[in-house]
């Protein structure tokens, strides 16, 4: 792809767009106020997702990533330590739009990182956010083609790229239905790295371009943490009981979960489960769903000792799955069941997890594949699947701890590879030298 200084003959729907956006700044306040009052956005911070910044912008080189939640911006890290090692005059800016991902990033973002949150969508805000930032670079990871975001980035900014990209089946038919806006959008990047064989194709079709793929980016991520104390702690509570976890799930899978754990008492009395829902806000509704199927239920974000008769511990906090799947050696991985396109199996399996999911794994389709190809993953469609598979992994530990090394094994083989080659084709398109500000 070739730099553009803007992006030249927009589509009609895209003039619309971006013409009804320029507009709709109550409607911009208005949506952002409702995001305030469920829990969505961070109150003390609000005024970044207009435009206007937290921190004053680093002297030097700034290269700004984006990434849209959680698993986005973990991805992140491996990147911005490999490029701050080989690169150490750059500085960075990591943008995400969630709360839960903010306060990751404030914790582990390494020095020489700054983290904001991505404003909306509309040109003040979006111009506003670049007029401060004046990066000389910028990634968007995954997935997050916000026009008038990208529109006026590429005014500004001299190298794009699109790193781990990935288009969903869904979202590359509703975009195949609008080739000239999509095709548009993506020109404006002068490089494009899908995270897989599938997602390259369907970037490829949708911006008729050539894109590289050295594969899925989360690979390079490090394992999890936790803290050992913690550890000791939970395995002081669950003492000699059978358990396993539930992680990462989803509305609709809870139901499932709670149906196989009750099929499981039936060989194991005293079974205990972890569940851990992908957004720990639900907690309490999890925890009355629970309820309603006769479980008992345990909350670790109430600071709740599990007891004999816990069914259900629920691990309803944020940035701890480590801490779960060390203690557990079987672990559901959610968003399968539910058309969700699954999560990251990398996770668990770094933490020597046995590994179960669901069928649809599209976000995750040549890890899960080539995980269960090699043994080290399995895969289940309902209640009844599940709590054979978890019963076997329990009686089984030959097949638990196979399942497990391999899963780890497959993990690690190319986390390495992956990181070097996608850092190598940023640099080698990046400016050497950029201005300092």
């Amino acid at each position: 792809m070739t730099q553009n200084a803007a992006i030249p003959h927009e589509p009609l729907g895209l003039k619309f767009y971006r013409t009804f956006s320029r507009g709709a700044g109550a409607v911009a306040s208005l949506i952002l106020q409702k995001r305030l009052k469920a829990g969505k956005e961070d109150p003390t911070r609000i005024t970044e997702r207009q435009g206007i910044a937290g921190q004053a912008r680093p002297e030097g080189t700034l290269v700004w990533i984006h990434g849209a939640s959680v698993g986005e911006s973990l991805s992140v890290l491996p990147l911005v330590k490999q490029l701050r090692h080989r690169r150490p005059d750059i500085k960075f800016l990591i943008t995400t739009g969630t709360v839960t991902s903010a306060k990751l990033m404030q914790e582990r973002l390494p020095e020489g990182a700054i983290h904001q949150f991505i404003p909306l969508d509309h040109p003040h805000y979006v111009n506003s956010f670049l007029e401060h930032w004046h990066p000389q670079a910028a990634f968007f990871v995954e997935s997050e083609f916000w026009p008038n975001l990208i529109i006026e980035a590429r005014r500004r900014v001299k190298f794009m790229a699109v790193v781990n990209g990935r288009v969903s089946p869904k979202s590359f038919s509703e975009w195949s239905r609008k080739p000239k806006t999509i095709s548009h959008l993506l020109s404006a990047f002068d490089l494009i790295i899908a995270q897989d064989h599938q997602n390259a194709d369907r970037l490829e079709a949708l911006s008729n371009s050539r894109v590289l793929m050295f594969g899925n980016l989360k690979n390079a991520a490090p394992p999890l943490p936790a803290d050992e104390n913690e550890i000791k702690i939970l395995n002081d509570q669950i003492n000699d009981r059978p358990i396993w976890l539930a992680a990462s799930t989803h509305p609709g899978e809870e139901e499932i979960v709670f149906k196989a754990h009750q099929i499981l008492k039936s060989d194991f009395p005293n079974i205990l489960t972890f569940n851990a829902p992908r957004h720990p806000e639900r907690g309490a509704e999890v925890t009355m769903l629970a309820q309603e199927a006769g479980l008992n239920v345990t909350r670790r974000s109430k600071h709740e000792l599990i007891h004999s008769s816990t069914d259900i511990y629920l691990a309803d906090t944020l940035g701890e799955l480590g801490l779960f799947y060390r203690v557990n050696d079987i672990a559901f991985v959610g968003g399968g069941i539910n058309p969700k396109g699954g999560h990251n199996p990398l996770e668990p399996a770094r933490l020597g997890t046995a590994i179960l999911h669901g069928p649809h794994t599209f976000n995750f389709v040549e890890t899960y594949g080539d995980m269960r190809s090699a043994g080290g993953a399995a895969l289940i469609r309902n209640d009844r699947e599940l709590a054979t598979a978890v019963r076997r992994l329990l009686t089984d530990q030959k097949t638990r701890n196979t399942m497990a090394h391999t899963a780890r094994h497959a993990a690690n083989e190319s986390a390495e590879r992956v990181l070097v080659e996608i850092c190598d084709a940023l640099l080698a398109h990046m400016p050497e030298e950029t201005p300092a500000k």
